[in-house]
């Protein structure tokens, strides 16, 4: 199993690169962004809240080392117009894009499948899975036009032993896999250039984590700042020649 836990780039590895990041307003998107951006990054903040967002934006601005862009978006409510909008306004106001990193996610909580609903599977899927498809497919010729792209997706451990009550979150992050290798395999010799893999955060204080381990003592897990390391690695271009791959941190 590979690790790059340890994994320390040069300072300026991501300059003049253009991120984006979903679920940028909290936990390990932040964290990810403000790495992204100390190393030079500009980066685009995407989330719900846009204050939460504010709060970012003004912390990588404190840096003073890369510019910053908000980009809020509903992914519950999105539809496909929503993502060529989102890509079509990357292009015009910044004129690239080199990486995306979907950390936005949603779970009700866990739960025996009796108390499921359908509009809540709906829900889940839509976030965590359908929009990072669709996301995908309208920022593509961005990517395409990238010289050394990469997108990183979100993965959960619990797709490799599936256990009770996770529901519909479980079966969106397995689909988020057989995603990966399916655009993975799709674009080795057609976009050669274009990588794409996922991570699996494991035990991490997130808010994500807060649903569905509420009594866990937060200081005694590890912090999303801790598994940044990984975050880089595969966004740089020390990764060009991984894709498809799920990563442990």
């Amino acid at each position: 199993m590979e690790t790059f836990k340890d994994y320390l780039p040069a300072e300026n590895f991501l300059q003049d690169r253009v991120i984006l990041i979903t679920g940028a307003g909290q936990g390990i998107g932040r964290e990810a962004a403000l790495a992204y951006a100390a190393h030079g990054a500009t980066v685009i903040l995407h989330g719900r809240k846009v204050q939460k967002l504010e709060s970012v934006f003004d912390e990588i601005a404190l840096l003073g080392k890369s510019e910053a862009f908000i980009y809020p978006l509903d992914l519950e409510k999105a539809e496909e117009k929503d993502f060529q909008i989102t890509a079509q306004s990357i292009a015009q106001q910044i004129g690239r894009l080199d990486g995306i990193l979907y950390n936005a996610a949603f779970l009700y909580g866990l739960t025996p499948m009796q108390n499921q609903t359908i509009e809540q599977w709906r829900t889940v899927l839509q976030v965590n899975l359908i929009s990072s498809f669709a996301l995908t497919k309208a920022c593509l010729p961005l990517l395409k036009a990238a010289p050394d792209a990469s997108i990183i997706m979100t993965s959960d451990s619990h797709t490799a032993e599936p256990t009770a009550y996770w529901g519909p979150f479980l079966v969106a992050k397995a689909g988020i896999e057989a995603l990966v290798k399916s655009l993975a395999d799709e674009w080795e010799k057609t976009i050669p250039h274009l990588r794409i893999n996922s991570i699996i955060p494991g035990v991490v204080n997130s808010p994500q984590r807060a649903k569905t381990h509420p009594g866990e003592v937060k200081q005694n897990i590890r912090q999303p700042q801790d598994i940044i390391p990984t975050y880089l690695y595969l966004m740089g271009s020390d990764s060009c020649h991984m894709s498809g791959k799920t990563i442990f941190c």
